[in-house]
């Protein structure tokens, strides 16, 4: 290994790594290698924003690894997409390793780390789940059959695995077949107690982590790490979060809690013959009461306790204190008995503490509430589902800034992190101070605009030092692709697409000769679209749901007069380059919906402060979704076309302007014939 007065530069090295793998240097790479870099030397927090075809996977994990190498520490790589983890473990990790052997004087080693959860755990295979019947569905017998037939596949594959990923099997199994074979660290004995523990996929994995430079991980599990009160990553000193747009939403879904009368009964049955029945016989009685109770009760938010359930979830709690008392504390005992007591105390423990968590949930100050709460459940639909207490943080600011931003030095980067042109958006999501960064931009990059007014009633400057750095995209936006806002359309209605939408949708796939990806913003919207175009044009029409989202891409990409038209996961999840693409259409401004829980929630609480929380939450919502939207036009430097929203707001309202500088700086228009006519040129360009 080199001496570190010979150790080679993050540049010197990413030159060597791009001419090793085949590749082209990029301005924007460079500079992102050259700030990360720099945020590894001062420990000041960076996030990037770095378009699509940036080469940002390699921008960061040279210096990571050079990093990791040099200090002989652990680097965490955290995305938000199994797509991605595949990316860099199956193909950007291996190719770097070999090509910065050299330079750097031995290999540099990775690995993935999941949550417990995702692995097989062979103790469970061999002793058996508990029988807990979670669902409707075991009581019909062809669920009961399938999930037979699931298991026994499961354990047929134990045998052959490797490592024991629910990924790696393929096909896969359902949820209900997963939870027979699998624990979370709350069930687990153990390395030590558990008779499988040597074997345990899990601690195999974890092990391996703990050696490697660079460990891939998810967003839910970095939440896991800041979340609960043991570590989960290995030691480490920095943080990469790819992805990063993605990283509130899956933080706040980690630290939701949930509660329903099957997991209280469930809790009960589990303690079995661990306490005496009078103790059991309480929960169960505590499970009756809080399940007759929701039965009654209309979903959606609470903003204060129902009177129903001021006596119920505080009877859950005592009972389920009651049984973790009876439990008493972890003692010498068989394998058998110690796996009935920590499967006991793992679901009496969540069942307890979120009814505290809800009991505490509600203040009459809503500018200081802490989470929100709601009741879910669809019990007369086809697939009944039972009703459920959730309870979600309003905000994980606090959380982020606390245990990731004040423990390691953090790079956050995406395609979309400037909303409204500015970083500071996404920056207070995060619990980073707004306005106060050092942002620099590349000339032409999308926050090279004037940034439209904005407030949220924080002035929040003090905090964790960081920078952001938007190094453009290698796309020409306004060259390539042309913005075409709908002006002339009335704004969109309640009750589905109207017929003057539907004549301007046909009328542009017509003149885009298909080619086309339709984003709606609901199912309902979609379906409609779908069955009117199919009336209306001798085109292949897809829509999601048709097929595997993932084979209905495919079919997308492989014949160029075809349409696919979807929803929420279409959104950010296709990657679609060449003619096959060249017309994005988007019925609507992607507004959270109006009895959306948390974000309603999360709107009035800004309100109460004295913010603008429609600008702060929905339109952010928006903005965030719609610059993922039109992103997908763009996939190559050479793809052309046009981005059409059918939605006049975007060019009438007073917050279009935070929403058009949230888009990439695309050429704009407001005349359809001049959309209609490009994209004529483009598809009479295109190769038959």
């Amino acid at each position: 290994m080199p001496s570190r007065a010979d150790f080679p530069g993050v540049l010197e090295l990413l030159t060597h790594a791009v001419e090793s793998v085949g590749g082209a240097e990029r301005e924007g790479q460079v500079k992102m290698a050259d700030a990360v870099g720099r945020a590894i030397r001062t420990g000041e927090h960076l996030a990037v924003q770095a378009g699509t075809g940036t080469g940002k996977s390699l921008a960061y994990l040279v210096p990571a690894i050079r990093h990791a190498v040099e200090k002989e520490a652990t680097v965490v790589v955290s995305t938000a997409t199994i797509a991605l983890q595949r990316q860099l473990v199956d193909r950007d990790l291996p190719r770097l390793a070999k090509a910065l052997k050299k330079p750097l004087g031995r290999e540099p080693t990775f690995a993935i780390l999941k949550g417990r959860r995702n692995y097989l755990c062979l103790h469970r295979l061999d002793s058996g789940a508990p029988d807990e019947p979670e669902d409707q569905q075991l009581f019909d017998p062809f669920a009961v059959s399938r999930l037979g037939k699931e298991v026994t596949r499961l354990r047929e594959w134990s045998s052959d695995t490797e490592t024991g990923d629910r990924d790696e099997l393929v096909p896969g199994v359902s949820d209900q077949a997963w939870r027979q074979v699998s624990v979370t660290a709350k069930e687990c004995l153990g390395a030590s107690r558990c008779p499988i523990g040597t074997d345990c996929f899990a601690e195999r994995s974890r092990a391996e982590a703990g050696k490697a430079d660079v460990v891939v991980t998810n967003h839910a599990l970095l939440a896991i790490d800041a979340l609960q009160g043991y570590q989960v990553l290995p030691e480490h000193d920095l943080v990469i979060i790819d992805e990063a747009h993605d990283l509130v939403d899956r933080v706040t879904s980690v630290a939701t809690g949930e509660l329903t009368s099957g997991m209280v009964s469930a809790a009960a049955r589990r303690c079995g013959k661990l306490v005496d029945d009078e103790v059991a016989d309480q929960l169960l009685e505590a499970s009756d009461g809080l399940a007759l109770i929701l039965d009654d009760l209309p979903s959606g938010r609470m903003d204060s306790l129902p009177q129903a359930l001021t006596g119920a979830i505080p009877a859950v709690r005592d009972a389920a204190h009651r049984c973790l008392t009876a439990l008493g504390k972890d003692r010498k005992e068989d394998v058998d008995e110690a796996t009935a007591r920590k499967l006991a105390r793992s679901l009496l423990e969540e069942v307890h503490d979120t009814a505290v968590r809800l009991l505490e949930a509600f203040d009459d100050d809503k500018a200081h509430q802490r989470d929100v709460v709601w009741l879910t459940g669809d019990r007369f639909s086809t697939n009944p589902r039972p009703p459920a207490l959730k309870v979600a943080p309003l905000g994980v600011a606090g959380l982020l800034r606390e245990r990731v931003f004040n423990q390691h030095t953090t790079v956050l980067t995406s395609a979309t992190l400037t909303l409204g042109g500015t970083f500071d958006t996404m920056a207070r999501q995060w619990g980073l101070p707004p306005g106060g960064a050092r942002v620099e931009k590349a000339p032409g990059a999308a926050t090279d605009k004037a940034v439209p007014a904005d407030s949220d009633g924080s002035n929040d400057s003090e905090g964790p030092k960081w920078t952001g750095l938007d190094v453009g995209s290698p796309f020409d936006h306004k060259r390539n692709g042309i913005l075409y806002l709908a002006k002339h359309l009335p704004p969109p209605g309640r009750d589905g697409l109207q017929p003057s939408t539907m004549d301007e949708l046909a009328e542009l796939i017509e003149a885009a000769g298909g080619r086309t990806l339709g984003l709606f913003s609901s199912m309902r919207a979609a379906k409609q679209a779908t069955e009117e175009m199919r009336e209306r044009l001798d085109l292949p029409i897809l829509c999601q749901g048709d097929d595997a989202t993932g084979l209905l891409v495919q079919k997308f990409s492989e014949d160029a007069r075809t349409c696919l038209f979807g929803t929420l996961s279409l959104w950010q999840g296709v990657d679609v380059p060449g003619p096959s693409l060249q017309l994005v259409v988007v019925d609507r401004i992607p507004f959270p919906r109006p009895d959306d829980p948390v974000s309603s929630a999360r709107q009035r609480a800004v309100e109460a402060r004295g913010g603008n929380g429609f600008l702060t939450v929905a339109a952010t919502h928006a903005a965030l979704l719609l610059a993922q939207g039109t992103g997908r036009l763009h996939r190559s430097v050479t793809d052309r076309g046009v981005v059409a929203i059918l939605d006049s707001r975007l060019a009438t309202a007073r917050y279009g302007g935070f929403l058009r500088a949230s888009l990439p700086p695309f050429w704009p228009t407001m005349d359809p014939k001049v959309a209609r006519d490009a994209l004529r040129r483009l598809d009479a360009a295109a190769p038959a």
